[in-house]
């Protein structure tokens, strides 16, 4: 199995999401033939998603509320044809609003025909104390997708 985990950060937060959904990865993994990679969306091309059982993709709230316009969404835009029944979980951060940026990031990706395997995770400015438990729960959960 391969999970790879492709975000986005303007500020670390996003990233550092990221590095604790892949501990939780690795906490619920069981062979050492499930792959985890992670990586920034500048580092990332068509192989990451064609390649994985699961993308995990991460990015932080811009503007008034919408993903990044710079490199994830287009990234995304120009990969959307290999979404389509592809095991997806969505993550982020945000400082300000109600966290409407990932409702349209999650229609976004549907209307791409990906599968969201859980509810998107956001976290609030930081991950610290309870944040950072439930970044590590959401990798373990979805180590038990991968393994599906």
């Amino acid at each position: 199995m391969k999970t790879t985990i492709i975000y986005w950060t303007s500020t670390g937060n996003t990233e550092k999401i990221a590095t604790f959904i892949e501990q939780g990865l690795n906490v619920g993994k069981e062979s050492a033939d499930h792959i985890i990679n992670l990586k920034p969306v500048s580092n990332s091309d068509e192989a990451d998603i064609l390649t994985s059982d699961l993308v995990i993709l991460g990015c932080s709230a811009m503007g008034v509320e919408e993903i990044d316009t710079s490199e994830m969404e287009p990234f995304l835009r120009a990969h959307q044809d290999l979404f389509k029944d592809k095991s997806v979980a969505l993550f982020g951060s945000y400082g300000w609003g109600d966290g409407e940026w990932m409702e349209n990031w999650e229609v976004l990706m549907e209307s791409f025909g990906a599968k969201l395997e859980t509810d998107s995770l956001i976290v609030i400015e930081e991950p610290e104390d309870e944040a950072i438990d439930d970044c590590l729960n959401f990798g373990k959960t979805l180590a038990g997708v991968a393994k599906a």
